[in-house]
C-alpha cells in the first residue's frame, strides 16, 4: 500500500498544479540560455545540482523526519526557513501554492492538515509521506523524480522538444536522484544552501516577461 501512495503522491496526475511552473527555465529559454536539448538537460542538471540537491532535498528529508517524531516547532522552523529561500516573489507564490492545494487534497482525502501556517510544497509532501507511513529515501527519491519529470515536460513544450529527447534527458538526470538521496540524508542545517543566482535573476524577469506558458 506504501507503495501505491508513493506512486499517487509523486503522480502528474496530482491535482497540485505542478505542470503550470517551469521552476525558472521558461526565462532561461526566453534569454536564449536554453535552446536545444543538450542545454536544457544542461540548464535542468545545474538546478538539480546547486539548487534541489543543496536545500530542498535535504529540508524535505527534514521534514519527514521531524514529521515522523512530531517535532512541532521544529516543523514551523523548517517550513520558514524554505520559504525564506525562494529568491523570487513568484518561486514563493509557487511552493505555496502548490502546497496548499496538496493540503486541501489530504484533507478530503481523510489524511488530514498540514500543522504548520502556510505550508510549503515540501512540507504538505513530507506530511503526507508520514501519514502513509512512506519510506522517507523512496519519499524523497519520488520526490526529485515529479520535480525531475515537470521540468522536462516544460522544456519539451517550451523550447520545444521532442519527446524522445526528453526521455534522453529523464535517462540521464535520473541517474543522479540515488546519490542525491543518499547525500541529503546528511545534510547538516549549517551546510544548507540554495545559492543560484542565474536562477533567481531569470526568475525575477520572468514576473515581468510578456509572453509566457507558465505562471513561473
Amino acid at each position: 500500500m506504501s507503495l501505491a501512495k508513493l506512486l499517487q503522491l509523486a503522480s502528474p496526475t496530482l491535482p497540485v498544479g505542478a505542470y503550470s511552473y517551469s521552476g525558472g527555465l521558461e526565462a532561461a529559454i526566453e534569454d536564449g540560455i536554453v535552446s536545444d536539448a543538450a542545454s536544457a538537460e544542461r540548464w535542468i542538471g545545474d538546478v538539480l545540482e546547486f539548487s534541489m540537491a543543496r536545500m530542498e532535498a535535504p529540508i524535505l528529508f527534514s521534514f519527514i523526519r521531524s514529521f515522523n517524531q512530531k517535532h512541532s516547532n521544529e516543523i514551523q522552523e523548517l517550513n520558514e526557513r524554505f520559504l525564506a529561500s525562494r529568491e523570487s516573489a513568484e518561486l514563493r507564490a509557487e511552493t505555496v501554492q502548490m502546497g496548499y492545494s496538496l493540503n486541501r487534497l489530504l484533507k478530503d482525502l481523510g489524511a488530514g492538515e498540514v500543522p504548520v501556517q502556510e505550508p510549503c510544497f515540501p512540507a504538505a509532501y513530507a506530511y503526507a509521506a508520514a501519514q502513509w507511513n512512506i519510506e522517507p529515501e523512496a519519499a524523497l527519491q519520488a520526490y526529485l523524480w515529479a520535480w525531475l519529470e515537470n521540468q522536462v515536460m516544460a522544456a519539451v513544450k517550451a523550447v520545444p522538444l521532442g519527446q524522445t529527447d526528453g526521455q534522453r534527458i529523464l535517462m540521464s538526470l535520473g541517474d543522479r536522484l540515488p546519490s542525491i538521496v543518499a547525500t541529503a540524508k546528511d545534510v547538516k542545517e549549517t551546510d544548507l544552501g540554495n545559492f543560484a543566482p542565474g536562477l533567481a535573476m531569470l526568475s525575477a524577469k520572468h514576473e515581468t516577461q510578456y509572453s509566457r506558458l507558465f505562471r513561473s
